[in-house]
C-alpha cells in the first residue's frame, strides 16, 4: 500500500477527504482532513432523484481543490467513493464522466450494504467495544452494522437521510409523515434476525454535532469526540429540545453551530427515533467512518480486515514517529509488567491497569522530542489529543496522568480534580504514579539493567548485577504508597 493515501467520500450532504500516512506495516496517522458542504443531492429528491446542475458544479469544484491538497501532500494513491445521492441518481453518469475526463479521477459508487460494512470495519478496529450496532446518518440514507466479538454480523442500509426527509416531509411540515416513513423503514432492522445490541456507535456529522452539545451541556472534562460515551436516558431531553426547536435562534441557544442549522433537526429526529425503537441505552461517538473503513479494508486486506491481536494503531503510530529509542521503549514496557506483577499483593489493581502502565511506560519519552524541558507536561497534552483510536476516554486520561506524575511526588486529589470523573480513585493513581516512577528510575542511565524483584513484608528488594550510583541516588527520592520500602542490592 502507498505510504500516503487519500480517501474521498462523496455523501449526499457533505464531501469529505482524509489523507493518511503509513508509519509502519499497520500503523498510520492523519495528515489532512478536509470537508466541503456541497449538498450534491440538493433538489434531487423533488426531481425524480436527478442531480441538479448547481450542486454538481459545487461538488466538481470541491473535488478539484481536494486533488490539489492530495497532490501537495505527495499522495500516491487516491480512492474516491460515492454513496446515496450518486447511487440513487438516474443521471449520475453525467457527473462521473465529467470528473473522470476533466480531473482524471475515477469515482466508485458503493451500495448501501457496502457503505454500512465500511462503517463496521472502521469502528470494530478503532473503537474499544465488544458488541454494538453502528448508526451512520447521511443526507440520503442511514446505515447499520451489527458487530460482535470483532465480527460484522449484519449490514443494513435504509433510504432515510437528513436531506431526503427534509425535501419529502419536513419542508412541507409533514412531521407525522416522516415518522411513519421512518418507522416503516426501521422494520428491516428490527426484523433482521439478529439480536440488537444496547450500545450504538454513532457515525456521521449529525451524531457528532449532538455529541458536541452534550459535551458542552454536561461540562464533560475532555473535549474530544472520538470515544465520547453517554447514557441515552440522561440526555434524551437534549435531543428533544433540538427536535422541537422553533427556529435557528433556538438551535443556536442550544449550542448547535450555524453550519448544522439546515440538517440538525432532521438528523436528531432520525437518531432519536432509532434510539427509541431499538431500545438503545448507550451511545459511543465515532470520529471514524466510511473513509477510514475504505482505508482499513485496503490496508488489512490480507488479515480479514482486522488488526492483529493486541495491536493498537495509535500507540504504534506515536512510537513510530516520536520514540527516541525503540529498544528503550520495549525495555520499559517489559519492566512495567514485572513491577506491576510483583507489587500486585499490595496494590490489588485489576489487570487492565497493567496494560495502561505498560503503554504509559513506552510512551513516556514522547514529550522529550517536542521539548526536553517540561517533558512530562508535553507528553500529557500529547497523549490526551494524540491517543485517538482503541481507547476509552477513561483509559486515555489515566495513561496521560500516569505519565504526568512520573518521577514526581505522588498525585493528590486536588491534582486530579478536573478529570476526576474519568480517573480511577486516588489510591490507584498513586500506585500507577509510583510504579512508572520506579520503572523509569531503574533505567535512569539507560543501560537497561537486568533486574530481579522480590516482595516480602512490604519491602521490595531489587537485585542488580552491579551497583549503579545514579540509580541508587534517585531511588531514595521516590515517594512510595502504603509505606512500601524499596531496597537495592547487587
Amino acid at each position: 500500500m502507498a505510504k500516503v493515501t487519500t480517501i474521498i467520500d462523496i455523501g449526499s450532504n457533505s464531501m469529505r477527504m482524509v489523507v493518511l500516512e503509513k508509519s509502519s506495516r499497520f500503523a498510520f496517522n492523519l495528515i489532512n482532513e478536509t470537508k466541503a458542504r456541497v449538498k450534491i443531492s440538493e433538489g434531487c429528491y423533488e426531481n425524480g432523484g436527478n442531480l441538479q446542475e448547481l450542486p454538481m458544479q459545487r461538488a466538481f469544484n470541491s473535488l478539484e481543490s481536494f486533488l490539489s491538497i492530495s497532490k501537495s501532500l505527495k499522495s500516491r494513491k487516491i480512492i474516491c467513493v460515492a454513496t446515496s445521492a450518486l447511487r440513487d441518481a438516474p443521471n449520475s453518469n453525467l457527473f462521473l464522466k465529467k470528473v473522470r475526463n476533466e480531473l482524471g479521477l475515477n469515482i466508485k459508487i458503493i451500495n448501501g450494504v457496502k457503505e454500512a460494512y465500511y462503517g463496521g470495519v472502521a469502528t470494530m478496529n478503532l473503537i474499544y467495544e465488544e458488541e454494538f450496532i453502528t448508526v451512520d446518518i447521511g443526507g440520503g440514507s442511514t446505515e447499520f452494522a451489527i458487530v460482535r466479538n470483532g465480527q460484522i454480523e449484519k449490514c443494513i442500509s435504509l433510504d432515510v437521510g437528513t436531506v431526503r426527509l427534509n425535501e419529502l416531509f419536513f419542508s412541507k411540515g409533514n412531521i407525522e409523515g416522516a415518522k411513519e416513513y421512518l418507522l416503516e423503514k426501521l422494520k428491516e432492522v428490527l426484523e433482521c434476525g439478529h439480536e440488537i445490541p444496547s450500545t450504538v456507535v454513532g457515525i456521521g456529522g449529525s451524531i457528532r454535532a449532538l455529541s458536541k452539545v452534550i459535551i458542552s451541556k454536561t461540562h464533560y472534562p475532555l473535549d474530544i469526540l472520538h470515544g465520547f460515551t453517554y447514557c441515552v436516558d440522561l440526555n434524551r431531553h437534549i435531543l428533544e429540545q433540538i427536535v422541537n426547536a422553533k427556529n435557528s435562534n433556538t438551535l443556536k441557544h442550544i449550542g448547535i453551530k450555524k453550519d448544522r442549522f439546515d440538517t440538525i433537526k432532521e438528523g436528531t429526529f432520525i437518531f432519536k427515533t432509532i434510539l427509541d425503537e431499538l431500545n438503545i441505552k448507550r451511545v459511543v461517538t465515532s470520529g471514524a467512518g466510511v473513509r477510514e473503513g475504505v482505508y482499513l479494508t485496503d490496508l488489512l486486506r490480507n488479515s480479514n480486515n482486522k488488526f492483529p491481536a493486541n495491536f493498537n494503531v495509535s500507540v504504534k503510530s506515536l512510537l513510530d514517529r516520536f520514540q527516541i529509542d525503540e529498544k528503550q521503549s520495549a525495555y520499559l514496557g517489559r519492566n512495567a509488567r514485572e513491577i506491576f506483577d510483583v507489587l500486585k499483593p499490595l496494590h490489588e489493581l485489576d489487570d487492565k491497569y497493567r496494560h495502561l502502565l505498560v503503554i504509559a511506560s513506552k510512551l513516556n519519552s514522547l514529550g522529550t522530542t517536542l521539548n526536553f524541558y517540561k517533558s512530562n507536561d508535553n507528553t500529557f497534552d500529547f497523549i490526551l489529543s494524540g491517543l485517538n483510536y482503541g481507547f476509552l476516554h477513561s483509559s486515555r486520561v489515566t495513561i496521560a496522568h500516569t505519565i504526568k506524575f512520573s518521577k514526581k511526588s505522588l498525585p493528590q486529589k486536588r491534582d486530579l480534580k478536573h478529570f476526576e470523573s474519568l480517573l480511577p480513585p486516588i489510591e490507584k493513581m498513586q500506585w500507577l504514579s509510583f510504579m512508572i516512577s520506579l520503572n523509569l528510575t531503574l533505567n535512569q542511565d539507560m543501560s537497561m539493567p537486568k533486574l530481579n524483584y522480590k516482595l516480602k513484608d512490604n519491602k521490595l528488594k531489587i537485585c542488580f548485577e552491579k551497583s549503579i550510583f545514579l540509580i541508587e541516588n534517585e531511588i531514595a527520592k521516590l515517594e512510595s504508597p502504603k509505606g512500601l520500602k524499596v531496597k537495592l542490592s547487587c
